[in-house]
């Protein structure tokens, strides 16, 4: 996501920072690339052009003038102003001070709704919420069959709406459902069109009216680039949205939707869906955003995701076996399952401040090998994983075939762990000096 962005902008900020001191062309001059990098990423032209606009009226201020680093001074006003567009700060939903919420997801077909629903459902349950799925697009029974199906994957209830009810009733009839079966949150996944048509629009006047729901959340493909700021726009009119889904993110390759529909329509991007998963919808932060997009990194966001996926007790416990030299095979696969968890080791980097977005392009990681790492390990014996040194010829040969692996792929590992080994014995001897003499600087 915004990969292309970043590289313009990387390539701007080198020639910047490259001059001891900025003149008036030399900020005009990169902030004309900016602009156009802005542009190639889709983003609207008007939003473009105000952003750079208000750039430049600092940029050319005796804030970058008179500082001793004049191109970091020029990033920092770069990474405000981008946060700015996009919002400042991270929207929360809302919930109904009593009684059940009920949240709206509308928008056209195909948009991903219902993958949202389940999303969301998955989301409000990891901070506290009962979450309870309403399919209400009766024109199309697979939209009910696909929310049905993914609420049974994560044990969520979910109302039995059939095609022959009406959609204002379906979602009276969940509400009072809801407060029988202890759920406070109502996911209430409405019908969409190809298009946008006054038929759809007086339907979805009608559910909101008649349910008066916390938030009215429109989920748009990310991949429609400003088509989804202009959808946005529509449904605003007549709906007052209250934020945004943006989905698809981990395709969109230039991201001018996320940039631009917050300074368009005034209404916050809550949500971007990042992949297929249910766990792969994160809450938008414009400052997180922002450093990304700026090769800053995003520590807060992979901060927050190894606290989601570590558990502290279990770390404790490594941590003890750590120093006593007693870390098993058994416990490298635990550690491997939970690295899993955060996401792709890729998206895990480029998180990373001062990670070089075209090394990491360049960095070929298959995270298909961590299946294939778990499926050799679960082929040996509990002995066997705490046990390494036993594994021989005849051990090699059975592991492979049980794991669909070659003897090859096993030596690899154990090779790997007994490196690891080594390393943790030499840190536990010297400290922090055999730390140090590992260091390759």
């Amino acid at each position: 996501m915004f990969d292309n962005l970043s590289d313009r902008l990387d390539s701007v900020f080198k020639k910047l920072k490259g001059h001891g001191t900025l003149t008036e062309n030399n900020i005009e001059d990169g902030l004309k690339q900016v602009r156009l990098a802005l542009l190639e990423a889709d983003v609207n032209y008007k939003v473009a052009k105000n952003v750079i606009s208000d750039i430049k009226a600092r940029a050319l201020g005796q804030e970058v003038m008179q500082s001793l680093t004049p191109g970091q001074q020029v990033i920092k006003i770069v990474n405000e102003e981008f946060t700015k567009m996009m919002g400042s700060t991270h929207q929360e939903l809302s919930f109904a001070a009593t009684g059940a919420t009920s949240i709206m997801l509308v928008g056209l077909q195909g948009s991903g709704k219902t993958t949202t629903a389940g999303k969301l459902a998955h989301f409000l349950r990891k901070i506290g919420r009962k979450p309870y799925l309403v399919p209400v697009d009766v024109y199309r029974p697979a939209a009910i069959d696909q929310l049905t199906k993914l609420g049974k994957q994560m044990d969520v209830p979910v109302f039995a709406s059939t095609t022959d009810m009406k959609p204002l009733k379906i979602c009276q009839d969940a509400k009072l459902a809801a407060r029988d079966l202890g759920c406070d949150t109502l996911l209430i996944d409405t019908a969409g069109r190809l298009h946008l048509d006054d038929t759809l629009m007086a339907e979805l006047e009608d559910i909101k009216k008649g349910i008066n729901p916390a938030e009215t959340l429109l989920v748009a493909d990310a991949m429609t680039g400003q088509d989804a700021v202009n959808i946005a726009g529509e449904f605003d009119k007549r709906l007052d949205i209250s934020g945004f889904v943006l989905t698809k993110m981990d395709g969109d390759a230039r991201g001018g939707a996320a940039l631009s529909i917050k300074a368009v329509t005034g209404k916050p991007l809550k949500f971007i869906g990042v992949g297929e998963k249910n766990t792969a919808l994160e809450p938008f932060h414009p400052d997180r955003m922002s450093s990304r997009i700026l090769g800053m990194g995003d520590t807060l966001s992979f901060i927050e995701k190894a606290v989601e996926a570590v558990d502290q007790k279990e770390a404790k416990a490594l941590e003890k076996k750590f120093r006593k030299n007693q870390f098993t095979l058994e416990d490298f696969k635990n550690q491997m399952q939970q690295v899993r968890k955060m996401g792709s080791i890729k998206d895990l980097l480029g998180m990373l401040p001062g990670v070089n977005k075209k090394m990491l392009k360049d960095l070929n990681i298959n995270d298909k090998e961590f299946i294939k790492i778990e499926a050799i390990i679960n082929s040996m014996t509990p002995e066997e994983r705490t046990k390494h040194a036993i594994i021989k010829a005849s051990r090699k040969r059975r592991i492979a075939l049980g794991s669909g692996t070659s003897i090859q792929d096993v030596n690899k590992l154990l090779k790997s762990y007994t490196q690891s080994m080594k390393m943790m014995k030499k840190f536990n001897k010297g400290g922090m000096n055999s730390l140090r003499s590992m260091l390759p600087f």
